[in-house]
């Protein structure tokens, strides 16, 4: 199995990944805005990191609910690591 490292000394099956997206095009919208705060609500986001979050990445693995990694890697970052297939 692959993983992806999204910052810390988090990582998650790359099989899981459902999206990588980038918080500053996303978040214009009043629908992924809703989308974030209700994970957040429910107890499904984890943060990585302290710092100012550039990215989420949203996972689900078998058939458990999907949950929210807001991580301070950029996307281009995690998309050229789930292409490299492992650990950086």
């Amino acid at each position: 199995m692959k993983y992806l490292h999204l910052g810390q000394s988090v990582s998650v099956p790359d099989s899981s990944i459902l999206g990588i997206f980038d918080l500053d095009n996303t978040t214009w919208s009043f629908r992924t805005r809703r989308f974030l705060e209700r994970a957040e609500e429910e107890g499904q986001m984890a943060y990585v990191g302290n710092d100012l979050p550039r990215s989420f990445v949203l996972c689900q693995q078998g058939g458990e609910e999907a949950r929210v990694y807001l991580s301070q890697v950029n996307t281009a970052t995690l998309i050229r690591r789930v292409e490299q297939n492992g650990f950086e």
